[in-house]
């Protein structure tokens, strides 16, 4: 089977400046795979152009074997921005509902979009005042609800605490381990290890495709912000630690 995402020679030129240069990778279905990088590393721009809302200066982007946005892909790829993607005139269950419907899904799956997010509790409190942590789960559920192949989070967990957090990863596992694909966005090191692979980006180029494991390994050390920072370093020199780049 294909993979879930293939991008191929994606360059992308905002205002004038490069953001993202020679972007050469893939996302497994049935895998979580982590985007990680600094603030300003380009994450959101090729998020962006995965789920086709991003112009593309060169190259190609392949989603669930079709070209990026199109109108095939509308019910298959569920896409979590930054900021919140809900009505705050409207409660949590009215937003999802809403959303279940536009996806052909019902009641049911709804409450239990809310349920998976941690928001049951607060299903009938309005979006407007909730905190910024529940209005982004209450995106996450909009985002969960139509079921789809592909989910595209883009720093699903910021604001949330450690046990809605461990909660959120403990489920993007299990959409995984029923064959969805999953992309998160983070720039928190941390989180990496909670991923099957890991796209390590920086200043619009990638700099490791591999497992957490390999990428280590390639670093020659344990800890994965150690290894982040190696790589890093070894890019700038030339030095052989950038190899994790493209390996399997």
């Amino acid at each position: 089977m294909e993979d879930a995402i293939a991008v191929r020679g994606l360059v992308v030129d905002r205002g004038g400046r490069r953001v993202l240069d020679g972007i050469d990778a893939t996302v497994p279905r049935g895998s979580v795979t982590g985007l990680l990088g600094p603030s300003g590393s380009g994450k959101t721009t090729l998020m962006r152009a995965i789920v086709g809302v991003q112009v593309i200066t060169a190259g190609t982007v392949t989603v669930l074997g079709a070209p990026a946005g199109s109108a095939q892909l509308r019910h298959r790829v569920g896409y979590l921005t930054q900021a919140p993607s809900v009505y705050a005139d409207l409660t949590v269950r009215e937003n999802v509902r809403y959303f279940a419907a536009l996806h052909g899904r019902g009641r049911a799956e709804a409450d239990r979009a809310m349920t998976d997010v941690g928001l049951a509790s607060a299903a009938g409190q309005l979006v407007g005042t909730l905190s910024g942590g529940q209005r982004s789960r209450a995106s996450l559920a909009c985002a969960l609800v139509g079921e789809p192949e592909l989910v595209v989070l883009d720093e699903p967990t910021v604001g949330q605490d450690p046990v809605l957090r461990a909660d959120l990863w403990a489920r993007f596992h299990e959409l995984a381990a029923a064959g969805t694909a999953l992309l998160v966005s983070s720039h928190v090191m941390d989180e990496a290890a909670r991923c099957d692979r890991l796209l390590l980006i920086r200043e619009g180029r990638l700099i490791a495709d591999d497992t957490p494991a390999a990428v280590r390994a390639a670093a020659g050390v344990d800890d994965l912000d150690e290894a982040f920072l190696r790589l890093i370093r070894a890019g700038e020199a030339g030095g052989p630690a950038g190899s994790a780049a493209g390996e399997a």
